[in-house]
């Protein structure tokens, strides 16, 4: 093992996925050195186990499911998907499973990248070990930036080891398609998997230990999901638990709370996340490892000067795009402190403040249909004390809708502050509405009031027509 002499650089980032590019990004664009260290590939969870692969799997998926509610075409797509093509679309997403390409995009921002585990050896210290057992130490003048993420968490059940199930990395990189798989969880992970591996010819059987899907958003999406999922032919079983997994040759032996066996070829665990803080030091600085990182609207951790954690490790809101915001938000702040300029921290959505991680953060579920919601629920924003109304319609008797699929089956709903009279949450179930959602989100972080909101005036005939049905049930009623 051999050690090199400590190498200063402005900025550390610790992880290179989306989050910890962008911070790399906005640090060099900046003009502060910057190193990034990575164990795995350059791209991270999103482009190879996450995001990518998964949306390219689904694509077709969805296409095929929206080619069949429109007249005159549905006739030609009555066939199954040809699963290995939809699978090497796949791969190519990832490009294979090889980072070449974004690692020539680090080095073209001039990051200088550093292949190995990265641990925090005390204030402003990371030693980074290589694959060979090279050590490097890296000093921090300015910040530190954690940005590794998360990882599944697989239940501790008896005999799970010897299962080998999958988790979400196993699920959107799996080579051939299971006959039977059992789906554990209701959450985005489940639900879009249960709608990929279901369309490609998998039996699938989705348990969910609470009452429905999607339990964080309004509870008509997850009825409308698990709705199309049973008519796709999955089954969902709702209110059950798995006591025991065990495989048997080839066959995966499940047997839930109720007594009942279910057998499978695969078993996905799609049961939460846990931050990837467990081996990166925390404990030479007085942190937990293991444990989430506490941060300020700036993303600097609580009690620090000079350490931040952006993405996931931070609990904030556990999606790429919200940490591709906090890491413009944190390399803001990080280039602001370094050049002494004073932070805009009077100003709750200014360039130093990622406030919308509160107030308005979007979500696609990419399902069939899809669901998508930014902002608070009615129950979140009940409990959090607004004075609100819910102003709910049929998504489906928009001409737009109609038009796009006969039979379109859709419900939006938002949620008014009424003593502001703005919109704190906006959620669309349907067909098409992941490109509906950005709408919401400018009217929600951009709080416009509903007497502006009535001079937005939709395209006719378009989906977003919902707009105005939205408004006219506000205002009679």
């Amino acid at each position: 093992m051999t050690e090199t002499e400590s190498i200063a650089y402005d900025v550390v980032v610790l992880g290179a996925g989306p989050v910890g590019e962008n911070v790399a990004d906005r640090t060099r664009a900046a003009g502060l050195s910057t190193a990034v260290v990575e164990s795995e590939l350059i791209g991270g969870e999103c482009s190879y186990w996450a995001c990518m692969p998964s949306k390219a799997l689904l694509r077709p998926v969805i296409a095929r499911a929206d080619a069949r509610r429109v007249p005159g075409l549905r006739q030609s797509v009555q066939g199954p998907l040809d699963a290995s093509e939809v699978l090497a679309h796949r791969d190519y997403y990832t490009s294979h499973w090889k980072d070449d390409g974004q690692v020539q995009w680090l080095e073209s921002i001039g990051a200088d990248i550093y292949r190995g585990h990265g641990r925090l050896t005390g204030p402003r210290t990371i030693t980074v070990t290589g694959p060979d057992g090279e050590r490097h130490v890296l000093t921090a003048r300015h910040a530190v930036a954690v940005c590794t993420g998360t990882r599944a968490v697989v239940p501790d059940l008896p005999g799970i080891d010897g299962v080998r199930p999958w988790t979400s990395r196993e699920a959107t990189s799996a080579k051939a398609v299971p006959g039977r798989l059992v789906v554990v969880g209701g959450g985005v992970v489940a639900t879009e998997m249960a709608t990929v591996w279901q369309a490609l010819g998998s039996q699938v059987t989705v348990l969910v230990r609470g009452k429905g899907l999607l339990n964080r958003m309004e509870p008509f999406a997850g009825e409308l999901v698990a709705e199309a999922l049973i008519e796709a032919g999955a089954g969902v079983r709702t209110g059950t638990s798995v006591e025991s997994v065990t495989r048997e040759g080839g066959t995966v032996v499940v047997v839930t709370d109720t007594g009942d066996r279910i057998e499978a070829d695969e078993i996905l665990f799609a049961t939460g996340r846990a931050p990837r803080t467990d081996d990166i030091g925390l404990d030479t600085i007085g942190l937990d490892p293991g444990s989430w990182l506490d941060v300020d609207d700036s993303l600097r951790v609580t009690g620090s000067e000079w350490l931040y954690a952006v993405g996931d490790v931070n609990h904030r809101a556990l999606l790429t795009h919200q940490g591709k915001y906090q890491a413009r938000i944190a390399g803001a702040a990080i280039a602001a402190r370094a050049s002494g300029v004073p932070l805009l921290e009077s100003d709750p959505w200014g360039a130093h403040a990622a406030t919308a991680d509160h107030d308005a953060v979007p979500q696609v579920v990419f399902t069939d249909p899809e669901a998508a919601a930014v902002g608070l629920s009615l129950a979140e924003a009940e409990q959090a004390g607004h004075r609100v109304r819910a102003v709910d319609y049929d998504l489906g008797s928009v001409s737009g809708a109609g038009l796009y699929a006969d039979g379109y089956k859709g419900r939006a709903r938002m949620v008014v502050d009424l003593e502001r009279e703005i919109l704190l949450g906006v959620t669309f179930v349907g067909p098409g509405v992941g490109e509906l959602i950005h709408s919401a989100t400018i009217a929600v972080a951009g709080q416009v009031p509903i007497s502006r909101l009535w001079h937005a005036v939709p395209s006719y005939p378009t989906i977003s027509e919902i707009w105005l049905r939205l408004l006219e049930a506000y205002r009679d009623n």
